[in-house]
């Protein structure tokens, strides 16, 4: 047995804080009754102290709310008992509640044209395989609630999410059926309501396809290179070179009227036609 020392009240006002002086570990230790009694050495206030405990919280009882779901810390930290009081009564009922999840994992799941062939253990696994999710870090347990029938729970935890699903347990012949009580328990029993989720990836360019910078996007190099016209390497010619120019016809030469060639004369038989300048002045056109 480790000697603590006394280091002094807690900020609380409530309960002493003690240290291992070997380890430097502090220890916090509640300033109650029965702590009182035993500074003043009262053994028989101690003896007082702990039948009352005992009789407010009998075996039955503590039994009771660890069949009906609570831990042996909430049933020690609301009661006041210490914990080895505690387990000593809520062993065996611990056991029952382990001995029956694993009974509801032979049970069959209740569909609605009877129960299944499959058990609920087998519906399970396969549920979390598809899932990807590990069923090895799932954990069963069980409990009786206030109408007698037992509720099986499931926990596992899914990313940064804790997750649970709660069964009715009805026992009976060829393992009893099982009910569910909480939409996650339904979706675990239907195969078909888990859709895989669909994968994001960026659309990549096609060979053909060329992306062309804007002026916007595209550097100062770039920009001179898009506007100036790119010179012949040596050895290479020049695509950019004069064409040389045809001599214009006698017929484009008329249709042209920027020509500096005189025009040539209407053919025969064909009247000239006057000008509308001509026509607004009065003026007669000149025959050639």
């Amino acid at each position: 047995m480790r000697a603590l020392r006394v280091i002094g009240l807690h900020e609380d006002g409530k309960s002493i804080v003690l240290e291992d002086p070997a380890s430097r570990t502090r220890f916090l230790l509640p300033a109650d009754e029965r702590l009182r009694a035993a500074a003043r050495g009262d053994i028989a206030r101690l003896g007082q102290i702990e039948i009352e405990l005992e009789s407010q919280m009998r075996p039955r009882e503590i039994q009771a709310r660890i069949r009906a779901g609570e831990s042996v810390e909430q049933v020690a930290g609301g009661s006041g008992v210490s914990m080895q009081r505690v387990e000593r009564f809520a062993y065996p009922v611990l056991l029952e509640r382990s001995r029956t999840a694993e009974l509801a994992q032979s049970a069959h799941p209740v569909r609605e044209d009877g129960p299944d062939v499959q058990t609920l253990g087998e519906v399970i696994a396969y549920a979390f395989g598809v899932r990807g999710h590990d069923y090895g870090q799932a954990r069963w347990d069980s409990w009786r609630g206030d109408d007698g029938k037992w509720v099986v729970v499931l926990r596992w935890k899914a990313g940064r999410s804790d997750n649970r699903a709660h069964w009715s347990f009805a026992p009976g012949a060829h393992g009893g059926t099982v009910t569910a009580l909480d939409e996650n328990a339904e979706v675990l029993l239907n195969p078909n309501a888990y859709r895989a989720p669909r994968t994001v990836r960026a659309l990549e360019p096609t060979r053909d396809a060329v992306i062309q910078p804007t002026l916007d996007s595209a550097s100062a190099d770039e920009v001179l290179a898009i506007e100036a016209p790119s010179r012949p390497k040596e050895g290479e010619e020049d695509d950019t070179r004069e064409i040389p120019r045809v001599p214009p016809s006698d017929d484009d030469a008329a249709a042209d009227p920027d020509s500096d060639e005189p025009r040539t004369k209407a053919k025969k038989n064909h009247p000239i036609v006057p000008s509308w300048e001509d026509v607004l002045l009065g003026v007669r056109s000149q025959r050639g």
